[in-house]
């Protein structure tokens, strides 16, 4: 970007410096998104101060997140915040960048979740920014409902409190845990859904984005030679968590959804499904104990 350091670009209005940063960054709504963390103006109140004078540090602020932005740093990243459903997540290079494909996994959990109880008791294993998790207690009825959000690094952990703070009275019925999958729920519990978005990448995949694994936390990406190792294990001791007629939600790989279907099938699961996402790939397995 253009030195803003001079008076006459330091007195720079709002509307300015978007068309500026659009002709750097090559798209105007990116160049926005940035103007709006930059600004700390968002939505009618960027759009109400357009013709409004931007300061020094503002520039400055902007200036750091284009730069990062154009040496490959993911968008969502620079932002440091990035939409789920309804939820306005903080992201950094602790968790993985939220995506549409697990909308939908978080859609088919709260799906299950609603039509039972209350009272009903669901967990998202691994749950990284707390996308899932933080979505389920946001959207199932504020009485009856309890989540569990459980990850095995208490720094991706710090990631989902700090979102936790978003979710206002919902986050009453959130309880964080530290823990390697199952290891970190209450002993003895029993559970109506439990979902989760593991790792199911296979090691060395060709097909990953260069930027996903150049950006993004591999322990969050990266599952044995075929992707199915953290999806085995969470297959295999689902059962023995989960309350009678109770539900497995799983992100899957797009070319697992047969693998996944026998791993349910011998873990004793019954209406076993593989759902896909927009795009036509499997993504969503889901069976019922």
């Amino acid at each position: 970007m253009a030195d803003h350091s001079t008076r006459e670009e330091a007195t720079a209005t709002v509307r300015q410096l978007w068309a500026q940063t659009t002709e750097v960054v090559g798209a105007r709504n990116e160049a926005r998104w940035l103007c709006e963390v930059a600004t700390a103006l968002v939505g009618e109140e960027f759009e109400r101060s357009l013709d409004d004078p931007v300061t020094e540090r503002m520039v400055a602020h902007l200036d750091a997140m284009v730069a990062r932005y154009r040496r490959g740093e993911p968008l969502q990243y620079v932002l440091g915040r990035w939409g789920f459903r309804r939820l306005d997540l903080a992201v950094d290079r602790r968790v993985l960048i939220p995506r549409p494909e697990t909308e939908l996994v978080a859609g088919a959990a709260i799906e299950l979740a609603v039509a039972i109880g209350p009272p009903r008791l669901v967990a998202d294993l691994g749950t990284g920014s707390g996308a899932i998790g933080l979505s389920l207690a946001d959207e199932l009825p504020l009485d009856g409902t309890t989540v569990w959000i459980t990850d095995l690094s208490d720094d991706v952990l710090a990631v989902a409190r700090a979102n936790l703070a978003g979710i206002g009275r919902a986050a009453r019925n959130v309880r964080v845990a530290c823990g390697r999958w199952f290891d970190a729920l209450p002993v003895g519990e029993r559970f109506d859904v439990i979902v989760s978005n593991p790792p199911y990448v296979a090691e060395g995949s060709a097909l990953l984005d260069r930027v996903v694994a150049e950006w993004e936390p591999h322990a969050a990406l990266f599952a044995g030679p075929d992707g199915l190792d953290s999806i085995g294990e969470i297959v295999t001791a689902a059962p023995s968590h989960l309350a009678p007629g109770g539900w497995l939600v799983l992100e899957i790989g797009s070319d697992q959804g047969g693998a996944v279907r026998e791993m349910y099938a011998r873990a004793g699961f019954g209406d076993v499904e593989i759902r896909r996402d927009l795009g036509g790939h499997d993504r969503v397995a889901v069976g019922r104990v």
